[in-house]
């Protein structure tokens, strides 16, 4: 039908607590770790929908109202992430590679005592396991199919810098955080010990920000850098509940995360007992009256995975002793 060109857009992606917590195995049981790219991955997706295009500059046409009928994907097409992500995997399930349910972007192979792990971010790939040999393979093998750079060790990962000495594997995003400090100008601000000050309690009152999508954009920025840092994301995570209506307060406060940022831009997490820690205030927020729980998971000294929700049960109780054991 003319106008539609596409059925279904949605790709997954491998999950980044996935990429924590495989980048701590491969350190503790001495994995070699490799990176990949794959040149030009959208065009080797097939498509499924009957798609024209124009005809492109230089091409003449024999008769009018000409068009090209596409057989493969092309850059621009909303569906091209997903058509590559669909021939990829298949082509890994060929090679006898298993996708784990609980991430579709995570693909695991046995080969005896060996293992190998390939994680997919779009077109980035990280190889690892505990033979070379089996990743080379592997390696050819994706090279002869889809021709892809094969970056070496791998160091750098969406925005994310891997650095592996013999004590462990630290994951940090020190250019992140200095691009950031740069684009808000605060390169040179005086550095904080603490992402917040937690005598103040943030909420709703307040006179309204000049630039609304400016603090977006911020909060949108500082939630990314929290998959490296689990210090500010009970920070950033109150502030983000304000995004619609923010006030000069919590521009304040969100600035005052970006002090704490400039006095350790490189800080990140290393990467085996597996510990959890949680907490819970009581109807922390002024406004609603809701709890904050917060929890994080350590695999050996490196935290995988961490969180700060507010609850959606309304604390109204006068018994905190009473609201712990409903909870």
């Amino acid at each position: 039908m003319e106008g539609i060109d596409y059925f279904d857009t949605f790709s997954p992606v491998v999950k980044l607590t996935s990429v924590r917590l495989i980048l701590s195995l491969a350190s503790a049981q001495n994995w070699h770790l490799k990176q990949l790219d794959v040149n030009n991955a959208f065009l080797h997706g097939d498509l499924y929908e009957e798609v024209y295009m124009k005809l492109p500059p230089g091409v003449t046409a024999t008769s009018p109202n000409k068009a090209c009928l596409l057989h493969k994907s092309l850059y621009g097409l909303k569906q091209v992430s997903r058509q590559w992500y669909d021939k990829l995997s298949s082509f890994l399930l060929s090679q006898d590679f298993t996708q784990t349910l609980g991430d579709h972007s995570l693909f695991t192979k046995h080969n005896g005592d060996n293992i190998t792990i390939m994680m997919v971010y779009v077109d980035d790939i990280i190889l690892t396991g505990n033979d070379i040999n089996d990743i080379n393979h592997i390696t050819n093998m994706l090279n002869d199919r889809f021709k892809i750079k094969n970056l070496g060790n791998l160091s750098y990962f969406l925005g994310f810098e891997v650095a592996r000495s013999s004590e462990g594997i630290h994951l940090s995003q020190r250019k992140y955080a200095l691009d950031l400090l740069n684009e808000t100008g605060m390169l040179n601000a005086a550095p904080v010990g603490t992402p917040m000050n937690f005598s103040t309690k943030v909420c709703y009152q307040g006179d309204p920000v000049d630039d609304p999508a400016a603090f977006r954009r911020l909060i949108g920025t500082l939630i990314y850098l929290t998959n490296t840092r689990p210090d500010i994301t009970y920070a950033v995570h109150r502030l983000s509940q304000h995004v619609t209506s923010p006030t000069k307060l919590h521009h304040q406060a969100a600035f005052r995360i970006l002090h704490y940022i400039k006095q350790t831009p490189g800080q990140g997490i290393y990467t085996l007992t597996l510990k959890a820690y949680s907490d819970s205030d009581w109807a922390g927020c002024p406004d609603s009256r809701k709890s904050t729980t917060r929890y994080i998971v350590y695999l050996g000294g490196s935290p995988i995975s961490w969180k700060s929700k507010k609850r959606s049960i309304v604390s109204h109780n006068s018994s905190k002793a009473e609201y712990c054991a409903l909870s």
